[in-house]
């Protein structure tokens, strides 16, 4: 499985933000009450089975505020742990540790969650059709969250607005369906294209033009199975439109290539994970 690599320089400056928000103006008033020479042994523990991920930017959370605390990964991203495993001992001053506690602690909530909630997804989906992440991602955390998605061993979908064209239907709304292929095709220059159709209609108008993809949104079972057949090895074949852990295996057994869910990043409830001294 192919992983998104960040870079120090991203991971550090992401938890700079987020340190700041968390530290603004004042620093931790509770957390300064503690002796400051005293120095704790930390086990970091998850609650519950997941997928683990974010351990980076844990990581960088406490090493920023003090970088004499040791933190020593006892699992990688991308690891899949059961309820009570030991994710990472931590040593360092009780005072330090208590500071990033809570900023460490959300970076792995919440990119453990993506990634455990993808993985759902991609079991039930199968070997043969892949789980796509959307654009319906908390602004100025995507990369973040598409990073998560790949861990759970789901696919990235295209980055921003420039990586491809995808014609949805307000762009049909507001154009003419062909017409509209036909412009992108003249003026793709390398980019892949995408083609969103609601019905079996939609799609035979442009059957024969050369795109990449057919996203065939909100269909219902009957209706994608009879795209997939009509496409046949023409376009990647593409699924979208109310996925869930209840349906998604009954899509993919249509026989689409991918399944898009927008639901593994905009609402994947966070893996809870606790700091034991």
């Amino acid at each position: 499985m192919s992983k998104i690599k960040l870079s120090k320089e991203f991971i550090k400056s992401t938890v700079k933000l987020a340190l700041n928000e968390d530290l603004y103006p004042s620093g931790d008033i509770t957390s300064s009450l503690i002796n400051k020479d005293n120095i704790v042994n930390v086990k970091l523990i998850s609650n519950q089975k997941a997928i683990v991920g974010g351990l980076l930017f844990a990581k960088e959370a406490f090493s920023l505020i003090d970088n004499k605390i040791k933190f020593i990964v006892k699992k990688k991203d991308g690891t899949g742990v059961k309820k009570g495993s030991l994710v990472a001992l931590i040593k360092g001053k009780a005072k330090n540790i208590l500071i990033a506690e809570r900023v460490a602690l959300n970076f792995l909530s919440h990119i453990s969650g993506i990634a455990t909630k993808t993985n759902e997804f991609v079991r039930l989906a199968g070997k043969k059709t892949k789980i796509c992440c959307t654009r319906k991602t908390i602004p100025n955390l995507r990369v973040i969250q598409k990073y998560a998605v790949k861990l759970g061993g789901g696919t990235n979908h295209r980055f921003n607005l420039s990586d491809e064209y995808l014609i949805k239907d307000n762009h049909i709304a507001s154009s003419d369906l062909k017409s509209i292929v036909l412009k992108a095709i003249k003026n793709k220059k390398g980019k892949k294209i995408t083609v969103e159709v609601d019905t079996i209609k939609q799609l035979k108008s442009i059957l024969g033009l050369k795109f990449n993809t057919v996203l065939l949104d909100n269909m219902n079972l009957k209706n994608l199975r009879e795209s997939v057949k009509i496409v046949k090895k023409l376009y990647e074949t593409e699924a979208s439109g109310n996925v869930s852990l209840k349906t998604v295996k009954a899509i993919a057994s249509t026989g689409v290539n991918r399944i898009s869910v927008g639901s593994i990043t905009h609402s994947a409830p966070g893996v809870d994970f606790k700091l034991e001294i």
